[in-house]
């Protein structure tokens, strides 16, 4: 099977490490997401089996199918609207499934008119690639932040890397988790103790439509996840070469996320969408040199997403052992040449530049306005600078 022959050790870190990262830094919101709706430990559990299956099938499968790295993940700041309405609202979690039926629903017709796509389409690679970077920045800067609290480890863990990078540039990244592990687990700072091996079990819910749950949870979960998950995603696409004719079919892919979630929702996938930072990990150089053989990158982080519905607590157990600094340096350093590459393309142009910074720094300040993340208004804010300088111009 070609499949084997392409996947390689680099490739199948690339991929470990997207799914320790984008696990570790958010089931802790998906919990509080399920909890707000009195969700039981039971319908937990579902929710990670539901959000595990629907993350790997659709990452698996098409990157098999399109020989591409397809990237699908859950909506962390949908996640978040979610816990903080859910509280305030006192939604039962029927009426929650509904309204993750009608954002689903909603995906699925951007997925299937393909106006989302062709809005991404004009957008200049300039700020795609600014956006990119502005994403990916914060990871950055995590990763060293994390001397604070683990100066040791930190610096293992570049050094380890630096050495990597020159005398085994493809494995880098491997074996500067190994040594990480290694380091903690000779301090006895894994967090192993708890970890039980219960499977997952569906837990199906009716669904209970209300006008209020969908203004107050579908509409937010929906502009969020689009804004904020799909806008960055189709710019990692963009930036790292897989857009465009020949590449990532992104309407199609968007219409799959939503299908999955129409599907999945009564077992608590609330709302799958293109991944951004993991897809970042899985597309760039660190998973392969040949771009031809990063799909395998997003294949095993597919399949380690469905070992993780079907396991559920321990996995979740096994991942979040790590200890915080070790996943924010090593998401940090995996992610350094795609950030640079991000910053190289997004200044290259001088016509681009002053908007293109613009989008990267809005992109990175965090800032949050009427709900929608900073993704979308570092693009707006650098749509609106490049055509104040642009407009009227002679070619």
């Amino acid at each position: 099977m070609r499949f084997f022959k392409d996947l390689s050790l680099s490739a199948f870190s690339a991929g470990f490490v997207a799914v320790l990262v984008g696990f570790t830094s958010s089931v802790a919101i998906v919990f509080q997401a399920a909890q707000a709706f009195h969700a039981t430990p039971a319908q937990i559990s579902s929710w990670m089996w539901a959000l595990g299956l629907g993350m790997g099938l659709c990452s698996l499968v098409p990157s098999l199918v399109l020989r591409m790295p397809v990237m699908v993940a859950w909506s962390t700041p949908g996640a978040a609207v979610l816990a903080t309405a859910g509280l305030t609202g006192g939604f039962s979690m029927a009426e929650a499934v509904g309204a993750f039926m009608v954002c689903a629903a909603l995906i699925t017709v951007c997925g299937v008119t393909g106006w989302f796509e062709k809005i991404m389409n004009r957008i200049p690679v300039a700020l795609a690639s600014a956006l990119l970077a502005g994403v990916l920045a914060q990871f950055g800067l995590d990763a060293f932040a994390a001397a604070h609290t683990a100066l040791p480890l930190v610096l293992l863990m570049l050094g380890a890397y630096l050495l990597g990078k020159r005398w085994l540039p493809r494995y880098a990244v491997v074996l500067t988790f190994a040594v990480a592990i290694v380091f903690v687990a000779s301090r006895g700072e894994m967090a192993v103790a708890g970890v039980g091996f219960d499977l997952a079990r569906p837990v199906f819910t009716a669904p209970r439509f209300s006008w209020s749950a969908i203004i107050s949870l579908a509409v937010p979960l929906f502009v969020v996840t689009m804004a904020s998950q799909n806008l960055p995603g189709v710019a990692v696409i963009q930036a790292t070469g897989y857009g465009g004719a020949g590449g990532i079919p992104v309407s199609k892919i968007i219409t799959l996320t939503g299908l999955a979630t129409l599907v999945l929702a009564p077992f608590g996938a609330y709302a799958l969408n293109l991944a951004a930072i993991t897809a970042a990990i899985c597309m760039g150089r660190e998973a392969h040199v040949d771009s031809a053989r990063r799909y395998t990158a997003a294949v095993a982080c597919g399949a380690l997403y469905i070992v993780i519905g079907i396991f559920g607590a321990a996995v979740t157990g096994v991942l979040t052992a790590f200890p915080k600094e070790l996943v924010a340096a090593i998401a940090g350093l995996a992610l350094l040449g795609t950030i640079g590459g991000g910053m190289a393309a997004a200044i290259r142009e001088e016509s681009h530049r002053e908007a293109a910074i613009i989008t990267f720094l809005v992109t990175l300040s965090g800032v949050v306005i009427a709900g929608v993340g900073s993704a979308f208004w570092g693009v707006a804010a650098g749509a609106i600078a490049l055509f104040v300088q642009q407009y009227g111009r002679a070619a």
